[in-house]
């Protein structure tokens, strides 16, 4: 992605004192962002421990980056004045040096300023204890969560009162236009230890510059021992009680007024708990009374400290403080609707989570929406789900092997589903009533489903994405050194222009090319099915690990050449099955009748859904427990996909199957060079019919293709191969 370094859109501004611990998860979650256009200026202010080393190593590999070293410690103010002065984007943004922030956030904020046409646009924070000892919660709440609206200087002061109901803005993270802060004249101040960005904003919103407020989640803020910016101890609040006095005079007015009072009367309170506090400490009740009596607000404060202390002593009850229930473990991000080896892509997800099991992996599934049930209250989990430690699906109860849908109203849109598929029966239209369930694998993540993720993944050792639109989900994980995964199942943004071609559509919503890659580049390591997708992630994307995963076979132990003349096809309901089958029946299965009339063709699995009839000779059965028996007893596979690369689940399962199979450049696409030999390929209707015939015709070259195929699953298709890399790769250090 090229960047234009000599006019940035953004300058991070991040100071750092003595942060090396977390410095490295900062520096890179910036540098990862999706915006084009980007500059990092790292102030170090005078660290005592290895951050400058530290930070000399990471710029070296980045352009982007800048350090900046203060050679005696001034403070967070000062150090952001310095990183200021320096900076030259179209907008300024914060991030501390303890902290992280999800990889759209820049792109998604400069949005939100152009769109709003605001000066300072502030988003959501997502707080949580670096050391698990708390749930992670968000910084805003009610109608503030809810939708974006714009935040006057008075309600933006009245947030910040120490100790409020309300959510404190103050310490929500910037993105400023540089050239208006410049005009109006507002820098940090370098005397404020804590709330140095509440006092900028508040000053330039007094020089008229606007706020706008989003709830968006994309800044991820840690709590740890040595982080300040939530401890207020009396240095702390002598400064803030100065500084408020300050404030007045900057932005004091009629409109302002009470909501400084407000401020001011809060810390005053503060200042007094802190007296009846330290008095308490040195057990000196008669001072720790007369410091009540002088500041009642102060003693009713008192419940602060004893607030806290009880939820820690709650946390520690339930286990709070222990790592989250992904700690240590490969956790799965999915949005699909997993119960078995339904369909292919369900297939294909559950042998690579297998192949980690059997590497010694703890496995758990994670499914953030209750759009993974669709207009179904119930999933019934396969014996094949229990691989995983755990199921867990959001708005889902699990009992025993079932998991119910909590809300009624999938149960509502499952009744009349069945309604208006009787009155359809019964040879009467129905009226609609029901609208398809939204496709859930594409759609947007919502405030719950990221909370989801936060609960529930916390800790993993790696995030496997399901599919390139989970790979937004992984920052919620809040494990920024957890390896991260996605497994892409197929080139999405190539198959627009080739279902276009035949007059059809995709099942799958649209995705260009540049979203696709924008996904695709939230992880770290990319699993691509076939080669020729790999090599085009590989090119797009240059800093990505892209392995090619092939699903691994399951071969059985000698070819069966099976019986003419039967020909089987197996495939569950996507686009690419369903215009591949339609294709077959309209112009390949007269060509094929036509030589050999008794030709038999049974179609198995969901795709059977999308079929309104079929062509004589042909048998529709439908979904079945066991495809052994079918396989057994075919004379010839076939594939005759004219859209879609797709999994290769399906090809690679009938050449393990030990079947001689007949398929199109398609259905081979990536993995010509190794099945091209032991296929039969053909992309004319006329070719691809008399390749059928042939094989049904000849009952020795149907043998040896069937055992030249059985053989090229074992060499090419075994799990050492298939998923060795890819195992490798999460066995490695981050």
């Amino acid at each position: 992605m090229a960047r234009d370094l000599a006019s940035p859109t953004v300058s991070v501004l991040m100071a750092n004192h003595n942060g090396a611990r977390h410095l490295a998860e900062a520096v890179r979650s910036v540098l990862a962002s999706t915006l084009s256009g980007l500059e990092l200026i790292v102030v170090d202010d005078a660290s005592t421990d290895d951050s400058i080393a530290l930070l000399s190593r990471l710029a070296e590999s980045d352009p982007r980056m800048r350090v900046l070293a203060r050679p005696s410690s001034g403070g967070p103010g000062a150090a952001r004045n310095l990183a200021l002065s320096q900076a030259q984007g179209e907008f300024l943004a914060v991030v501390d040096s303890d902290d992280f922030i999800h990889p759209e956030r820049l792109e998604a904020l400069v949005a939100e300023a152009r769109g709003s046409g605001a000066h300072i646009v502030i988003d959501d924070l997502l707080i949580f204890a670096d050391d698990g000892g708390s749930q992670p919660r968000t910084l805003l709440r009610g109608d503030l969560a809810k939708r974006p609206q714009w935040i006057a200087l008075p309600d933006y002061i009245r947030s910040n009162r120490l100790y409020g109901s309300a959510p404190s803005l103050g310490f929500a993270k910037p993105l400023i236009r540089r050239q208006v802060l410049a005009e109006a004249g507002v820098t940090y101040a370098e005397d404020l230890p804590v709330g140095e960005d509440f006092d900028l904003i508040a000053r330039a919103m007094g020089k008229g510059m606007t706020l706008w407020c989003t709830p968006r989640i994309a800044y991820f803020y840690r709590k740890h021992p040595q982080s300040i910016s939530h401890r207020l101890d009396r240095p702390r609040l002598e400064a803030m009680a100065a500084n408020a006095v300050r404030l007045r005079q900057a932005v004091g007015s009629s409109k302002t007024a009470a909501a400084l009072s407000s401020l001011e009367a809060s810390i005053d309170a503060a200042l007094g708990l802190d007296d009846i506090v330290l008095a308490l400490k040195a057990r000196r009740p008669a001072a720790a009374l007369a410091a009540a009596m002088r500041t009642p607000a102060g003693a009713a404060l008192l419940r602060v400290p004893v607030q806290d202390k009880l939820g820690q002593a709650l946390a520690r009850l339930r286990g709070a403080e222990r790592a989250a229930d992904g700690a240590g473990k490969v956790v799965v991000l999915s949005r699909q609707r997993v119960v078995g080896s339904t369909n292919g892509s369900s297939t294909y997800l559950l042998s690579l989570c297998r192949a980690l099991r059997e590497a010694g992996h703890r496995v758990t599934w994670l499914g953030p929406t209750p759009a993974t049930f669709g207009r179904w209250p119930v999933l019934k989990l396969s014996d094949e789900m229990a691989l995983f430690d755990a199921v867990r699906i959001r708005g889902g109860l699990r009992v025993g092997r079932w998991v119910v849908a909590k809300d009624p109203r999938i149960l509502g849109r499952a009744l009349l589903t069945g309604i208006e598929k009787g009155l359809a029966k019964l040879k009467l239209k129905p009226s609609g009533w029901v609208k398809p369930a939204p496709y859930a694998i594409a759609a947007p993540a919502t405030r719950a489903d990221q909370m989801f993720v936060a609960r529930h993944a916390r800790g993993a050792k790696a995030l496997l994405c399901d599919y390139a639109f989970a790979a937004p989900l992984a920052p919620y994980a809040l494990t920024p050194a957890a390896r991260r995964l996605v497994v892409m199942h197929d080139l999405f943004s190539s198959r627009a222009a080739q279902f276009a071609a035949v007059g059809g559509s995709d099942s799958v919503a649209a995705l260009s090319a540049e979203a696709e890659y924008a996904l695709l580049g939230q992880a770290d390591i990319i699993l691509a099915v076939q080669q020729d997708e790999a090599a085009a992630v590989a090119a797009n994307l240059p800093g990505r690990q892209v392995v090619t995963t092939p699903i691994a076979a399951d071969p059985v132990s000698s070819a069966a050449p099976g019986r003419a003349p039967e020909i089987l096809f197996v495939g569950s309901n996507t686009a690419p099955n369903v215009v591949g089958l339609h294709w077959l029946f309209d112009k390949v299965w007269p060509a094929l009748i036509a030589r050999r009339p008794d030709a038999r063709l049974t179609v198995v699995g969901n795709v059977s859904r999308a079929l309104d009839g079929a062509p004589q000779g042909v048998t529709v059965l439908g979904p079945v427990p066991d495809l052994a028996p079918l396989y057994a007893g075919a004379a010839v596979v076939v594939s005759p996909l004219i859209t879609g690369s797709g999994l290769k689940i399906k090809l690679v399962e009938a050449l393990a199957a030990g079947k001689a199979v007949v398929a199109t450049s398609v259905s081979l696409q990536g993995v010509e060079r190794e099945l091209s030999s032991v296929v039969r390929r053909a992309d004319e209707p006329e070719v691809f019919a008399a390749h059928i015939a042939d094989l049904l015709d000849d009952d020795e070259a149907r043998a040896a293709l069937a055992a030249a195929g059985l053989a090229a699953a074992r060499d090419v298709f075994g799990a050492r191969a298939c998923y060795g890399p890819m195992l490798s790769l999460i066995a490695e250090p981050a």
